[in-house]
């Protein structure tokens, strides 16, 4: 379609979808988000941004009317210290979401339909080790995700295949490996493990207190996308003719000890590791991206070290803000001082 066309971006006030946003403003396209809130830490770029519970089928019907693409990332999600505990609400009201948003895309006339999906998605059966094997599409069945949040993933996904080929709806499905990036969450429970990371390390730096805590034993091993990748990926998969479920992430796999310790690294301190109780999610996990170089002709280009070193900026600010705000001790609150004074850029 032309560069012209109106498109809608669901979960536009999340991570993901804020960024997406702002990527296909720059591409010259009308936007609409629509979200429960508005982005939290910077502005949006869209167009019209709407105030809506896609649980609620009218609004679902509003929220893609006259557009003619579809960017579904609305979701109750977080890590594993959120995902882990709330299985019930996280299906059921994910679930209505998906449900609604895909069918008032097909009564409205959308010509496609993105759906974002999870590394989730994989059996917990083929991730009981920290070196494993990269997961390729076609290990999704048979079908054993680790929790609520992949089974619902998974279930949409095959509703997305089903509209196509009983509806002609056009979908595209993408299935995220832990992105992470700038303006996301970074504190309070649903954060994800780079961005937790960078907030205990900054933590450590600016109180000048060296201890962090890492859940396990910091040997259960991820990859991790940048931001920019991530949008980049979406909207090529987008503009491609494949319609089943692709991997979006990166090929290279660290461990949660190895991540504390290059984010360390990035921050200019050390560190002293101690390993408590929680929620880990299963031991290995990464991306086999043999299938997005032969679809996309195109990969995750941004490193790890470089994306980290963009997002510890950031959250290092957010850190330092907070601890002026809530009147630490002189120490920490000096060093943030110094932090908040400082020309550091975010790109």
């Amino acid at each position: 379609m032309a560069k012209e066309g109106r498109v809608v971006v669901t979960g536009a006030g999340g991570f993901i979808g804020h960024h997406l946003v702002s990527f296909l403003k720059r591409e010259g396209y009308w936007v609409r988000g629509v979200d429960l809130k508005y982005p939290e830490y910077a502005p949006t770029e869209a167009d019209e941004f709407l105030i809506r519970d896609l649980r609620e089928r009218e609004n679902a019907l509003e929220s893609t009317s006259d557009v003619d693409e579809v960017y579904a990332l609305a979701a109750d999600m977080g890590g594993m210290g959120y995902i882990g505990v709330h299985s019930a609400p996280i299906l059921r009201d994910n679930f209505l979401i998906n449900v609604h948003t895909v069918d008032a895309a097909r009564e409205n006339g959308v010509s496609r339909y993105f759906y974002t999906s999870s590394a989730c998605v994989y059996p917990e059966y083929l991730q009981v080790e920290t070196n494993v094997a990269p997961l390729a599409e076609d290990d999704a069945y048979p079908a054993q995700p680790q929790d609520a949040y992949g089974w619902e993933k998974l279930i949409t996904e095959r509703l997305c295949i089903y509209y196509t080929r009983d509806y002609g709806l056009e979908t595209r499905i993408v299935r995220f490996h832990n992105i992470f990036g700038p303006l996301g969450t970074w504190t309070g429970g649903r954060e994800k493990a780079p961005a937790a990371m960078c907030r205990k390390v900054a933590l450590a730096k600016l109180t000048a207190n060296p201890v962090v805590e890492i859940w396990g034993d910091g040997e259960q091993t991820r990859s991790f996308c940048y931001i920019d990748d991530c949008t980049t990926g979406l909207y090529k998969l987008m503009q491609s003719d494949w319609q089943e479920p692709l991997n979006l992430g990166q090929d290279r796999m660290i461990s949660i000890n190895g991540l504390a310790d290059l984010v360390a690294e990035i921050a200019g301190v050390e560190i002293e590791k101690k390993h408590i109780s929680g929620p880990v999610g299963v031991r290995g996990r990464n991306s086999d991206n043999s299938l997005l170089r032969k679809v996309l002709r195109w990969e995750p280009e941004i490193s790890l070290e470089d994306g980290l070193a963009r997002t510890y900026a950031w959250i290092e600010q957010q850190v330092a803000a907070a601890l002026v705000e809530e009147g630490s001790d002189a120490r920490a609150r000096d060093l943030a001082g110094s932090v908040l004074a400082s020309e550091s850029a975010l790109v």
